[in-house]
């Protein structure tokens, strides 16, 4: 049977995984370059997949054209022009399972990722534990595609060149005083989804103070939204070279500065996957979850995540998405110590 020549690609979203099927994407660019992909995601991703050859970008709208089960049909409708031969729904909910259904009915070949739940659910529970590492989210959407006929190589993964920091960008972040930009240049991301994966706030200025110390690095400040802005001009402290990017740039610069860092320090989040799917070395803290649940960032070595003590909290990881509380577990990121935190980031940086 002739392999499809053009694949629909699903998965709408939230950020961090809709981030966690680029390094995918890109392999498969690579690998198939013949093969011509159609990714239908939040119009809000579309800089994720720039520069990717052979992929174009189909904007989903969900608050109106294609909202509710009419609006999946005009969904289906709209993309089934482009000629797909097959769909990889790498996100498998319902609206994704109706638009792939449509497909299969037309005599299209799909496939859909295997979110492996029952292995998840093996990972956090409470009773008969079973403390060992899931398949990656990044296997799982490699096995996807071996479904519809194409075996994928994430092995020795090529990456972007480092986007070039246009004046705007600098001037957006620094005003009219240009800084020298030839030194290290540290991310953090101090935010997530769930209060469970958030580093408490005062050890964290303790580790930004550290860093800080350096006056030759920069370290910029991510985050979204008020509330987040407000706390990261808090943490900022009087220091000249602690940087806020949240709310400065539009989203492609901020993804152009963060191809240019040289580490990023993280939660378990979205800024951690895209640091990553761009190419740079991304350290995590993680309280509630656990990178055994299969979504440590792409290309990053073990050691780069650090986690809460099990041997004083044993019941760890309580949670897939760290969106379910435990009584007594409130303070689990407090075993991870500042100190440990800045010497892994000076470690990776000389």
């Amino acid at each position: 049977m002739a392999k499809p020549k053009h694949i629909l690609v699903m998965r709408l979203s939230a950020m961090g995984d809709v981030a966690m099927t680029v390094p995918v994407l890109r392999a498969f660019s690579l690998q198939y370059p013949e093969v011509k992909i159609t990714v239908v995601s939040r119009p809000f991703f579309a800089p994720f997949f720039n520069g990717i050859s052979n992929v174009t970008f189909f904007g989903v709208d969900l608050k109106e054209r294609h909202k509710g089960f009419l609006g999946l049909l005009r969904l289906f409708s709209d993309v089934k022009q482009f000629k797909i031969n097959a769909v990889a729904d790498l996100h498998n909910v319902l609206r994704s399972k109706v638009v792939r259904t449509l497909f299969a009915l037309s005599g299209k070949k799909v496939a859909a990722t295997d979110k492996g739940r029952a292995d998840k659910k093996a990972l956090t529970r409470a009773e008969n534990k079973v403390f060992a590492p899931v398949k990656s989210m990044f296997e799982r959407h490699v096995e996807t595609f071996d479904k519809l006929g194409f075996s994928l190589s994430l092995e020795n993964p090529i990456f972007p060149e480092k986007a070039k920091l246009t004046e705007e960008i600098i001037s957006k972040l620094f005003g009219n005083e240009i800084p020298d930009f030839s030194g290290i240049k540290i991310g953090i991301a101090p935010f997530a989804q769930y209060e469970s994966k958030v580093y408490p706030l005062d050890l964290m200025q303790e580790v930004i103070d550290a860093l800080a110390e350096n006056k030759n690095q920069k370290i910029f400040l991510f985050g979204g939204g008020e509330a987040e802005i407000q706390k990261l001009n808090q943490f900022q402290n009087q220091h000249k070279n602690v940087i806020v990017v949240a709310g400065k740039l539009k989203f492609q610069q901020e993804l152009d500065l963060i191809s240019n860092l040289d580490v990023m320090l993280s939660m378990d989040s979205g800024n951690a996957h895209i640091a990553a799917m761009l190419g740079v070395k991304v350290i995590t803290l993680w309280g509630a979850t656990h990178p055994y649940a299969g979504f440590k960032p792409f290309n990053q070595p073990d050691d780069f995540c650090i986690t809460a003590d099990r041997t004083q909290y044993p019941l760890l990881p309580t949670s897939v998405y760290g969106n379910k509380k435990v009584e007594g577990y409130e303070d689990v990121m407090r075993t991870i110590q500042p100190e440990i935190v800045v010497d892994k980031i000076k470690k990776e940086l000389n």
